[in-house]
């Protein structure tokens, strides 16, 4: 089922090690990757200090933007679950003082919860 989740774009859980090694270049001193997402080709991580979105683009994959962002940023944040007829759920954040929200589109609700709890976890400290 996971093979067939990713397919449809479903947010399945990577390893958070696994997480950590690949993006070891990038993390700092005492950052620690908590919990982490993958969309296809897109990964959302949850690290102790920042959320980092990672959009791979082009055919190849090999251009790769990382879309790094401090909790303390986030000063709101919603997500939408997907409907019977809609395969489409929907995370909003919002970064300092824009109006206007960032949206990212998560496919499938399989693992929603999870995305909210680690949302509210780090951007409320609960």
């Amino acid at each position: 089922m996971g093979l067939f989740s990713a397919l449809l774009g479903n947010a399945s859980i990577v390893s958070a090690a696994d997480m950590a090694q690949q993006l070891e270049p990038i993390l700092g001193a005492s950052e620690q990757v908590e919990l982490a997402f993958q969309l296809i080709r897109d990964q959302f991580v949850f690290t102790n200090k920042r959320l980092i979105l990672i959009d791979k683009q082009g055919l190849t994959g090999h251009k790769v933007e990382y879309l790094s962002i401090p909790y303390r940023s986030i000063t709101r944040f919603s997500i939408e679950t997907a409907g019977h007829f809609d395969a489409d759920a929907e995370m909003k954040l919002w970064i300092g003082n824009d109006p206007l929200p960032m949206v990212k589109e998560l496919r499938g609700s399989d693992n929603i919860s999870a995305v909210q709890k680690a949302l509210a976890t780090a951007v409320l400290g609960a």
